[in-house]
């Protein structure tokens, strides 16, 4: 019965927070105890954040100006901040699965971030809404 509930608890808060279906997928086959359930999750957690680290230092490579690097500084740090409370707030309650929940949830928002990065760096020249210039610059 736990273990049903922890899969509920991860597809509930996978399907919440956008955490990629194959992400979810991975970790709902696990079979073992909570600790290997939050050892998955975690490790998805460090893909995704280098995956994250990786487009940050691409954007900063392209960044044109030095107020654009500074703004892209800036942004991530309060994006960070965000983040961080955010899946405080979603994981109060704390738990067995306190440490599951809160991998799933940042993992989530994290490739959420991903994809605002993935935008930025497809620019298009002449493009006003992306403040990134285009690779071919």
């Amino acid at each position: 019965m736990q273990r049903f509930l922890v899969h509920a608890a991860a597809l509930l808060l996978g399907s919440t927070l956008s955490l990629s279906t194959a992400q979810a997928d991975d970790c709902q086959n696990v079979s073992g105890s909570q600790a290997d359930l939050n050892s998955c999750y975690g490790n998805q957690l460090k893909t995704s954040d280098g995956e994250l680290n990786k487009l940050y230092k691409e954007l900063e490579r392209r960044a044109d100006d030095a107020e654009l690097k500074q703004s892209l500084v800036k942004s991530q740090r309060a994006w960070i901040a965000y983040r961080d409370a955010e899946c405080d707030m979603q994981t109060i309650g704390g738990g067995s699965i306190a440490g599951m929940s809160r991998a799933i949830c940042l993992s989530g928002l994290t490739m959420q971030r991903i994809d605002d990065f993935k935008r930025y760096l497809k620019c298009e020249e002449g493009d006003s809404n992306c403040p990134f210039p285009s690779a071919g610059n």
